[in-house]
Parts: structure tokens; C-alpha cells; sequence
């Protein structure tokens, strides 16, 4: 990749997950940031986080919106945040060749179909739960020193008696991410 050339990501969702991974990405210096999703109150955050464009389409749409913003190369890296066998195709078919793809939502399919067609694009598929305690002393400071606001994805409270109403205020996507308080 030649400097010139922008350093592309997309993240795929526009969850709680992918809203810290618009947050991951601007941090790790990228310079175009795709949201993919379709909330506008998610898409606003998403932007004030970093991202720089926004692809609300699905399927092969999406796959050529992408395409049409990268000049036909596809994205440096994709970051899955949903965990469906649809959302992980999307990843593999949006990155470009030599790319990478992290898998940060938890699957919920049992084998990826395009290996074959990773493997010859030189794709490196990775991810797994996120090992927290070894960014810890790296991101804490950034967090309480206000130069990063994951906190942001909170969007409503609730207490213990409330967690059943909190869960199917963020299945129906009328939350983004509730917070349970003592």
C-alpha cells in the first residue's frame, strides 16, 4: 500500500460492538471509516466517534456501495460485529485482496463457505473474545484522561428488576447498549 492510498475499514454493524470498533479503528490511525447500518441515532454516534461514511444497504448492494467507495479495491480490513453467516459473507466480499477480516461477533454458524476464495485472496480471518485485560493499561488512560467515550453506547439505565425490559429495549433497537446499576 502506498501512503497516499487511504487505510480502509469497514465495521460491520452499527451495535454497541461496532460503535467501539469506529472507535478502535480511528485510534489505530484509519482513515476511512465505514459504518454499515441503518439507525440514524447509531449512524450520528458512529460518525462523532470517527466514521467518515455510511452504508446503509444490505447483501450484494452493499457489497458494491462498498466496492464504489474504495475505487473497486474494497476495504484494508473489515471488522464482522453481528455473528451471522449474512454479516460474515459481507466481510469476505467487501475486503480487498492481502486484506483482513476480525470476527468479533459471536458466531452463529458453524463453518465460513468462502474459504476457498480467502485463501486465494491471501484473507486473514481472525477474532475471538476481546482480551481485555491485555489493553487495559494501554486504553484505560484514554478513557479517564476523555480522549476516548466508549461510555457513549449507554444509552438508557435501568436496575436489576428492569434488565428483562433492558434486553428487549436493545433487541427492539430502541436501545443501543443498557447499563444495569446497583
Amino acid at each position: 500500500m502506498c501512503r497516499a492510498e487511504k487505510r480502509s475499514v469497514s465495521i460491520n454493524a452499527d451495535n454497541a460492538v461496532g460503535l467501539c470498533g469506529v472507535i478502535a479503528a480511528r485510534r489505530l490511525g484509519a482513515d476511512r471509516i465505514i459504518i454499515m447500518g441503518r439507525h440514524a441515532d447509531r449512524i450520528e454516534l458512529a460518525k462523532s466517534f470517527g466514521a467518515t461514511d455510511v452504508v446503509s444497504e444490505r447483501g450484494e448492494e452493499a457489497v458494491e456501495r462498498v466496492r464504489e467507495l474504495t475505487g473497486g479495491m474494497g476495504v484494508h480490513s473489515a471488522l464482522e460485529c453481528v455473528g451471522t453467516e449474512a454479516a460474515i459473507q459481507t466481510a469476505l466480499d467487501i475486503v480487498r485482496d492481502g486484506g483482513a477480516v476480525g470476527r468479533v461477533g459471536v458466531p452463529h454458524y458453524e463453518t465460513i463457505s468462502s474459504a476457498k476464495s480467502m485463501f486465494f485472496s491471501n484473507v486473514t480471518v481472525g477474532g475471538g473474545p476481546a482480551p481485555v485485560r491485555g489493553y487495559i493499561d494501554e486504553l484505560l488512560p484514554d478513557i479517564l484522561e476523555g480522549r476516548s467515550e466508549p461510555g457513549r453506547v449507554f444509552d438508557r439505565t435501568t436496575d436489576i428488576e428492569g434488565v428483562p425490559a433492558g434486553y428487549k429495549a436493545m433487541n427492539d433497537r430502541e436501545a443501543i447498549k443498557v447499563m444495569v446499576t446497583p
